[in-house]
């Protein structure tokens, strides 16, 4: 059974990553993977109730990951039937190419820190679509979304699944992670930003400023101020929740949720019926994206059957003692990334690499050792570099990451195209940012 579950999960992983060649979404692969790989271990173990016992605490674990994700996707989706985004396109005058992409770049950075990198990257797209017509241009912008949403997405504890898997597992905390990966992402991004800019010239013309018709989206500006700064709001004010309560992150999701649902059904009172049903939660959770949730269903649920069959805990013994550098571990994982989906790398690294309580810490006696297990302590050097190699690493090949995926789909990016034109600068961007992070930490 040992063998046959890693079969099951490289085949199981290869077909993820081949979906676009593939008739069957990878949310379905995900699933029959994690499925399978639990009827494995099932098979194999000794008593049923074991198996059946640790299958509830990794599920437990994995569902304050979705109920969290399913309420951020619904916030995000709330303000986007709202018309909440068009605010943000109305502020754009610029007709300059450089100045143009930089706003874009910066937007997409900040927004990414409270949205996530994958709604983000699609909104943004969106946007850039109505302002920009040229396809050379439309390329080199849906690229740097790309990689500015990545980098967004890793500085922030609820920016990028990666880090969110890390911040709601207790191994980072927000404000820790902000102040610590806030500069090396910045910089990760200015990288590509900078030498595309230097050779971009001249002035765009732009098209429209997605001044839909009022009876398009029903909303005034109001309304639309008002669940844009609700969202955004609530959601920034989560990491300080979970930090002032110590509840679970979710908890505070769901708090948010439900008062800006109670906000649009006070708001949307006395409006037709035919506007309710689109601006009401009850209409707009039909349009969420629940495949995804099930897709991470899947995943995690893979990952944890390797760690409960011991595959990741080997892994980890073999890492630390041919590698033993928390640094050559987390480049090699941000390579990794730039292929494999970040989500069970970040997933397989935690089940690896066990968290370090100060007071482990505190009996262990070789100062080496000491030294080199300080890292796994919480808020510790592995944990960071794993949240920003994982995060920021998916951008070196545009099927990297989940935003660059969507991407590829949205703007028509080929991959060679991406590797030629933008992966030597993204990897510059992402060995900077490390290095970065490593004079600033030492």
């Amino acid at each position: 059974m040992f063998y046959l579950i890693i079969f099951l999960f490289i085949l199981g992983y290869v077909a993820i990553a081949l979906e676009q060649n593939l008739p069957v979404d990878k949310a379905a692969i995900a699933m029959v993977t994690g499925a399978l790989i639990w009827i494995c271990i099932a098979f194999g173990s000794d008593t049923i109730e074991v198996t059946h016992n640790e299958l509830v605490v990794h599920l437990s674990r994995i569902s304050e990951l979705l109920f969290f994700l399913l309420g951020s996707m619904t916030i995000v989706k709330i303000i986007e039937c709202h018309g909440g985004f068009i605010l943000i396109s109305k502020l754009i005058k610029t007709t300059n190419k450089v100045r143009l992409l930089w706003i874009f770049s910066f937007l997409t950075f900040f927004m990414s820190a409270v949205l996530d990198n994958l709604s983000t990257t699609i909104l943004m797209i969106t946007l850039m679509w109505r302002f920009i017509g040229a396809k050379n241009l439309r390329l080199l912008f849906s690229c740097m979304i790309v990689i500015a949403a990545n980098a967004g997405g890793a500085w922030s504890p609820i920016g990028n699944i990666s880090t969110i898997i890390l911040w709601i597992g207790g191994h980072v905390s927000g404000l820790n992670i902000i102040a610590q990966l806030f500069v090396p992402s910045l910089i990760c991004m200015l990288v590509p930003l900078v030498v595309i800019s230097l050779n971009l010239k001249g002035e765009t013309v732009l098209l429209s400023r997605i001044d839909r018709p009022q009876s398009l989206i029903p909303t005034t500006d109001r309304e639309r101020w008002m669940i844009l700064l609700s969202g955004i709001g609530g959601l920034m004010l989560i990491p300080v929740f979970k930090s002032v309560t110590h509840l679970p992150p979710y908890i505070g999701m769901l708090l948010v949720l439900g008062i800006i649902w109670i906000m649009t059904e006070l708001i949307h009172r006395n409006k037709q019926k035919e506007y309710q049903i689109r601006l009401l939660l009850s209409g707009i959770l039909k349009k969420i994206d629940i495949s995804t949730i099930f897709f991470f269903l899947g995943i995690l649920l893979a990952v944890s059957g390797l760690e409960s069959a011991g595959h990741l805990h080997m892994a980890g013994l073999f890492l630390n003692e041919k590698i033993h550098s928390i640094y050559a571990i987390n480049l090699l994982i941000g390579a990794l990334s730039s292929v494999v989906d970040n989500v069970p790398l970040v997933a397989g690294s935690m089940s690896m690499f066990d968290l370090v309580s100060h007071d482990a810490l505190a009996t262990i006696s070789d100062p080496a050792k000491m030294a080199y297990m300080r890292h796994f302590v919480a808020d510790g050097s592995f944990w960071e570099l794993l949240a920003y190699s994982a995060g920021t690493g998916g951008s070196i090949l545009i099927i990297g990451s989940s935003a660059g995926v969507a991407a590829m789909g949205l703007a028509n990016i080929d991959f060679a195209w991406y590797m030629k034109k933008m992966s030597l600068l993204t990897l510059a961007g992402f060995l900077a940012g490390f290095a970065a992070y490593c004079l600033i930490v030492r």
